[in-house]
């Protein structure tokens, strides 16, 4: 598989993203720019974290127009893979690409942590081998609030939708262990035909043995398979 990173203007983790399936997945990686207007024939497309824009209007707003989220959401409608982190779920959002919405964390302040998740969907690429268990995956964000209507809750309840949700270090899902105040704990979601994805927490910031954490290589990895 053939994967494609791209970088908007204020992306802070495409490098991050490019090395941890290079390097650490062994993977064939492309270094697309905001600007591009095809995907390079790139199977599955990356949207990164960081603050494209500076996070002005909205974060990920002004990104979902740049030049290559036309080829993005052309190869999303085709059936093609695209994962977006942190503010590439943002963007993601922005496009229609995933229902609802980032909104400001409930603290309303800026939250850079370790943070542990569980799978959910048992059907979704991104989560159905996963083991049953918490994986410790980094956050860093201001905006991680995820929201959607309630028609859209059940949508993602009723079709397995739900990637992660934020828990505690044995598993439970409580409110003490939900970061920034995200409905139902949500840390990540899929679309109807689960070729998209978005997620909160960084996985790639814990996929290599230097950073003393592999949980998020064992997510990225099930994407390769």
């Amino acid at each position: 598989m053939k994967f494609g990173v791209i970088t908007f203007p204020g992306s802070n983790c495409d490098h991050d993203l490019i090395y941890s399936l290079s390097k650490n997945l062994g993977q064939e990686v492309v270094h697309l720019w905001h600007k591009d207007t095809d995907l390079q024939g790139c199977d599955f497309v990356f949207l990164p974290g960081g603050f494209s824009y500076g996070d002005y209007l909205r974060s990920g707003a002004i990104a979902r127009f740049s030049p290559i989220m036309d080829a993005v959401i052309a190869h999303a409608n085709k059936g093609g893979y695209v994962m977006g982190i942190c503010n590439g779920f943002q963007m993601l959002t922005e496009a229609g690409l995933l229902p609802g919405a980032l909104l400001h964390n409930i603290t309303t302040n800026f939250i850079c942590k370790n943070v542990h998740i569980k799978p959910v969907s048992k059907s979704a690429k991104l989560t159905a081998t996963l083991e049953d268990r918490p994986y410790l995956i980094p956050v860093a964000h201001g905006e991680g609030n995820y929201y959607c209507s309630q028609e859209d809750l059940k949508m993602l309840q009723d079709n397995d939708q739900i990637l992660f949700q934020y828990c505690d270090e044995v598993g439970q899902v409580t409110e003490a262990a939900n970061p920034n105040g995200s409905l139902m704990n949500i840390a990540g979601v899929t679309n109807a035909g689960k070729n998209v994805f978005g997620m909160m927490p960084h996985p790639e910031r814990a996929s290599d043995e230097l950073l003393g954490n592999l949980d998020g290589k064992f997510l990225l990895e099930t994407l390769v398979v």
